[in-house]
């Protein structure tokens, strides 16, 4: 895949998400539906591999760049991550003043919530590839709960999935 594409395509991705992972639905639609560069064990992967190190939660896409064009479109996803963080401070400095505006607040609600829900709409289908069996939903609901309702880091809870699951196959007979 040509890189200036990846790069168009992760860019649009940041662009119109709030948050690191609410660019999934996105990066989903348009590299596993759309172009059809990755599948959906390779996106998982890529989620995996950038969520497992430390920095932020988008960082995923420098990832699926690479798998969509190697060296070339890891580079093309980092530039995708970074740009953002450039287009945003001029702006910050435009909306600065209607910050409290009613309608602004309002209408970043009501993109946050949709965020959300095309997070959901395409984790499910994720969810469908990697939850094969019932002990990996055991240890993805184990998971959620302890990053939901405790303190504990992230790094923690997915060593401890990974070698609670790797305990799983040397194990089994």
């Amino acid at each position: 895949m040509n890189p200036l594409l990846v790069y168009l395509l992760l860019l649009k991705a940041n662009l119109i998400s709030f948050s690191g992972l609410a660019s999934l639905p996105i990066v989903h639609a348009d590299f596993v539906q759309q172009h059809r560069v990755l599948t959906e064990r390779q996106l998982n992967t890529a989620v995996a591999a950038g969520r497992s190190g430390p920095g932020p939660a988008g960082i995923y896409i420098v990832s699926v760049g690479y798998r969509a064009a190697g060296v070339p479109g890891a580079l093309a996803g980092y530039l995708a991550v970074i740009t953002p963080a450039f287009l945003v401070i001029p702006l910050l400095r435009l909306l600065h003043q209607r910050a409290s505006h009613p309608r602004l607040r309002s209408a970043i609600r009501a993109i946050l919530l949709s965020a959300a829900g095309l997070l959901l709409s395409a984790s499910i289908p994720l969810g469908r590839d990697a939850l094969t069996g019932w002990f990996a939903v055991a240890i993805a609901a184990g998971s959620f709960a302890l990053l939901s309702f405790t303190k504990v880091e992230t790094l923690w809870v997915i060593l401890a999935a990974a070698a609670v699951g790797a305990g799983s196959v040397w194990m089994m007979p």
